[in-house]
């Protein structure tokens, strides 16, 4: 008769081959290796060819700065007044912070005003740019506007003749 414990071993050590085979071709998910390097692939290129990157358009107008970076601009001036030295921007940047930080409400108030006033402005220019774009193509297409903005001025200019 076989002894039972070494016919359990054997069984367990086959087991245990069999399972390590599996895990060197299967990955979480019951998907090999490969597999799961296509899928990345497709999901990093999911919605666009790739090597093509949507360009922005040089035309729109740049969105307004916060409250923070309004009092940034005139606290740069002061800090490079009182410090004609320091060549960090990180400095200027923690000190800048740490001021704000420790302001009121009503300190803040000219920043945070000038903020608003900056916002309505780039809402009007934002609201003249989309009825140029509107206005100015057939298609509607945002992404080739910019395109021929920057290559087809030439073209354009002499179609008008």
């Amino acid at each position: 008769k076989k002894n039972p414990i070494t016919h359990l071993l054997k069984t367990l050590s086959l087991l245990s081959k069999s399972n390590k085979q599996k895990k060197t071709l299967k990955m979480k998910g019951g998907e090999s290796k490969a597999e799961a390097t296509s899928t990345d692939q497709r999901l990093k290129t999911r919605g666009r060819k790739p090597g093509k990157k949507t360009k922005k358009d040089p035309n729109q107008p740049k969105r307004p700065p916060s409250a923070f970076f309004v009092f940034l601009e005139d606290f740069r001036k002061e800090f490079n007044l009182a410090n004609p030295n320091n060549k960090s921007v990180a400095t200027v940047g923690k000190a800048a912070g740490a001021r704000w930080k420790s302001m009121t409400d009503e300190d803040k108030a000219p920043y945070v005003a000038k903020a608003e006033s900056r916002k309505t402005e780039y809402l009007k220019t934002m609201q003249q740019y989309n009825m140029k774009l509107a206005s100015g193509t057939n298609r509607g297409e945002e992404d080739d506007k910019s395109e021929v903005d920057e290559a087809g001025s030439e073209e354009e200019e002499e179609d008008d003749d």
